[in-house]
């Protein structure tokens, strides 16, 4: 079978790649490695598929479905082979797979077209803060995991360095700046978070109805895990005339049902959103950016 990665993982990879980055070239041949070496069976590629790794649904040698997993260095897979480690499949994907093949991952197979972004808005925030709550465990003792204060950093420079060419996105940048110190400043927990949970990031399983999937490791308060999950649906809370309202709201009843003290929720929902617009605005996707930067401006 060809192992062609999808264009939208060839998309988001090619605005990302450091120069001399050959993965995507390397990557049916790494793709047939990984199934002989398991003996497994393929079935398909998950189309459209993920912007970080390439995604096979396959069977294992006695018939149990699974999905093989190969996203390149920077995409972290090996931080996040240890989270699923940890969690052990308690509201996360399980890891089928105790031995390590760098950039490989297989898991259990959930239902990869269903996600709770099927279900109604409120029933689906509601369902996606129950699976993230469960993900909020103290992390391993000498963790490998980035903490929010140093990948918060990056993302900052990044920033930074992007006002120079965007003057008019100072005011959000300075506003978002300031947010990250004084959070920074006395974080009220550590716990180990998801780092990149949204409501497609939560699929149907067998042993539980829902179960996260795709983490990005890191270590800090749970505001900042949930603080992608208050702006899931830009575009629609975008589209309604009460959509600023209507995202104070979600702030509210998100940090209240999950015990996460509002302002700080804000905060780093404002951070990220920022952080998530100018990126958008560096790689050439203004229409995203500018989704981004409106709904910014309303926290």
């Amino acid at each position: 079978m060809a192992f062609e990665p999808p264009q939208r993982l060839v998309r988001a990879l090619g605005e990302t790649a450091p120069a001399g980055d050959d993965w995507l070239g390397r990557l049916p041949e790494a793709a047939h490695q990984a199934v002989a070496l398991r003996e497994l069976t393929v079935e398909r590629v998950q189309m459209p598929g993920g912007r970080s790794s390439l995604v096979i649904l396959v069977r294992r040698a006695d018939g149990t479905p699974a999905v093989l997993k190969l996203a390149p260095p920077r995409a972290r897979p090996e931080s996040e082979r240890a989270a699923l480690s940890h969690w052990g499949g308690l509201g996360a994907v399980l890891l089928l797979e105790p031995v390590v093949t760098e950039g490989v991952l297989l898991l259990e197979r959930l239902h990869p077209d269903l996600s709770v972004r099927s279900l109604p808005e409120a029933k689906a925030l509601l369902e996606a803060a129950g699976t993230l709550r469960r993900l909020w465990v103290e992390p391993p003792a000498g963790h490998p995991f980035e903490t929010v204060a140093d990948r918060t950093g990056r993302q900052a420079a990044a920033m930074r360095a992007t006002v120079s060419a965007h003057a008019e996105v100072t005011p959000l940048v300075d506003a978002a700046l300031v947010a990250r110190e004084e959070l920074l400043a006395a974080p009220p927990e550590h716990r180990l978070l998801h780092g990149t949970f949204r409501q497609s990031k939560v699929l149907a399983g067998e042993r539980t109805p829902w179960l996260a999937v795709g983490p990005d490791p890191v270590v800090g308060e749970c505001a900042f895990d949930l603080a992608r999950l208050v702006r899931d649906r830009v575009e629609d809370l975008i589209a309604q005339p009460s959509g600023a309202a209507t995202t104070r709201r979600r702030v509210k009843r998100l940090a209240e049902s999950l015990d996460v003290d509002q302002e700080r929720l804000r905060g780093w929902t404002l951070f990220r959103a920022v952080e998530s617009g100018v990126r958008a605005l560096r790689v050439g996707r203004a229409q995203d950016a500018e989704l981004l930067l409106e709904f910014a401006g309303w926290l």
